[in-house]
């Protein structure tokens, strides 16, 4: 594609060079450079990409895109300067790639916790009503049969890669999509250029204030999907729906920001989609779904009252969508027995419950504590820690949260990064303390995060649950600035062999430091 049609809906550039180079591709890291490429220098968490300039035009960049003023090292080569670098990238993706979100119906999924599920539970429903349903979320991307990992500790690929499955879905006829959306991609304008024709809010609770700064900033932060709303002359077949949780405590925030029509959804009795004759145990959870004139029964395999919010944000959002019917949402829903690494049961044979959960935040730990517990005969485990370089106020009130519904507390590592472990540790620590925990009685500090689990497995009597939090579906651990393998059903199930006699299950070994 010529640089000139390229750029035909690109606000602000200014073009020093030739507009008529031939473009194919658009990259922001240098070290994916080939000849023809445009290379977008925006300034990252970690480095500023005009400090690799030269070597994108070494390896045969075509266009470099910066802010500010031209850059010397690529005199020889066609600039676009713009405004927004990161902005250029979204757009100039879905540009290369023909705007693929234009002939998709696109559903975008936001919020502080439940993102994956609901997600999931949406390509489900839509699914068991005949759609050729793509999804692309924390765990992985599907287009048909085919399963794609996005990378590691990512939700929203960048915009060149989310463009590249958006034109794959597009080829391989796929209708819709599901998209997971974060309050990082948000800003960094990874979804930019998006026509979304609805978008699913989950709830917006404490988290990634290292990053937003306040929790005001957070709310604006995730708020930014209303506004990718496709135009109404954009798909008109499709109506542009927010859907919103009523039981939320940034609800009217976002009502009060939302310029499109709204469906919401809870257990308030004012909710347009609402769940009543809640009936829940180990086996899952039932419930009467009442929306308008529809009341049908939904019975779902998934534990916990916060997947009932989840299954009724993605019931809300369906049935917003022509040829979705009732009966769909009931066979979707039910088909989905687990999803990878929330709540989801190991099961070796013991007798106890052995849990694997992403529980990573303040609200999602409540929440998966407070599921576990009605499942929970005996003693209650719960083995977790907190990222490093990363939110410091959540730890303190974590280990709070978990010494006050929690029975026994493992606190171990969760991608220190360069951060100490131990003090880490102790931050949680200090919570557990807070709340009446003791040392080696009711918590217990333990670095080596397969330890901490094992610790917690051998030590777990008939009818306890066990509940390792915070990894989950993720393949790494990051110690360091290296990323390490890592699988925590992996890791549980070795840990179930070892208590249970059975043969030894080869688990990942991580550094010992602390």
């Amino acid at each position: 594609m010529k640089l000139s049609k390229l750029i035909e809906d690109l606000p602000g550039v200014r073009v020093v060079g030739s507009p008529d180079v031939e473009i194919t591709s658009v990259v922001e890291d240098s070290r994916e450079c080939t000849a023809g490429c445009v290379y977008v220098a925006r300034s990252g968490a970690v480095a500023d990409g005009r400090k690799f300039i030269p070597a994108a035009v070494q390896a045969g960049a075509a266009v470099v895109v910066l802010g500010g003023s031209p850059h010397a090292d690529a005199a020889s080569t066609t600039q676009l300067i713009v405004p927004d670098p990161a902005l250029a990238l979204a757009l100039l993706s879905a540009a290369l790639y023909g705007h693929p979100a234009r002939q998709l119906v696109m559903i975008g999924v936001t919020g502080t916790d439940g993102k994956t599920t609901t997600a999931t539970l949406i390509h489900a429903i839509l699914q068991a009503a005949g759609f050729q349903a793509g999804l692309i979320s924390t765990i992985h991307a599907v287009i048909g049969n085919a399963v794609i990992e996005t990378g590691l500790h990512v939700t929203t690929p960048n915009a060149p890669a989310v463009q590249a499955l958006l034109a794959r879905m597009l080829a391989a006829g796929i209708t819709h999509c599901v998209l997971e959306v974060t309050s990082h991609a948000l800003v960094q304008q990874r979804v930019a250029g998006i026509d979304f024709d609805s978008v699913v809010f989950t709830n917006i609770t404490h988290d990634h204030i290292d990053f937003h700064g306040t929790p005001e900033a957070y709310l604006a932060a995730k708020a930014q999907l209303l506004a990718l709303l496709a135009p109404r002359g954009l798909k008109p077949a499709v109506s542009k729906t927010a859907v919103l949780n009523r039981d939320d405590a940034a609800y009217m925030p976002l009502v009060q920001r939302c310029a499109a029509a709204h469906v919401d959804y809870g257990l308030h009795a004012a909710a347009q989609v609402r769940a009543t004759a809640v009936q829940s145990g180990a086996a899952g959870t039932s419930f009467d779904l009442q929306a308008g004139a529809n009341c049908f029964a939904v019975q779902t395999p998934l534990l916990g009252d916060f997947n009932l919010h989840n299954c009724l944000a993605a019931a809300a959002c369906a049935l917003q969508l022509p040829g979705v019917t009732p009966q769909a949402v009931q066979r979707g829903i039910a088909s989905v027995p687990a999803v990878a690494g929330r709540m989801e049961p190991i099961d070796a044979g013991q007798e106890f419950l052995a849990l694997v959960d992403f529980a990573h935040t303040p609200n999602s730990l409540r929440s998966a504590l407070r599921a576990a517990r009605q499942l929970c005969g005996g003693r209650l485990w719960v083995v977790f820690g907190a990222a490093g370089l990363r939110d410091v106020a959540k730890r303190r009130w974590m280990g709070a949260i978990a010494g006050e519904l929690a029975d026994c507390v493992v606190i171990t590592a969760e991608d220190p990064r360069t951060e100490s472990l131990r003090e880490i540790m102790e931050e949680i620590a200090s919570g557990c303390a807070a709340s009446g925990g003791v040392p080696d009685k009711s918590y217990w500090l333990v670095a080596d995060r397969a330890a901490a689990i094992a610790f917690a497995v051998q030590r777990a009597a008939a009818n306890d649950v066990v509940l390792a939090c915070g990894k989950a579906h993720e393949q790494s651990m990051c110690f360091g600035e290296v990323e390490f393998p890592w699988d925590e059903r992996t890791v549980m199930r070795a840990a179930l062999a070892v208590r249970l006699g059975h043969p030894e299950i080869p688990a990942p070994v991580l550094p010992t430091a602390a």
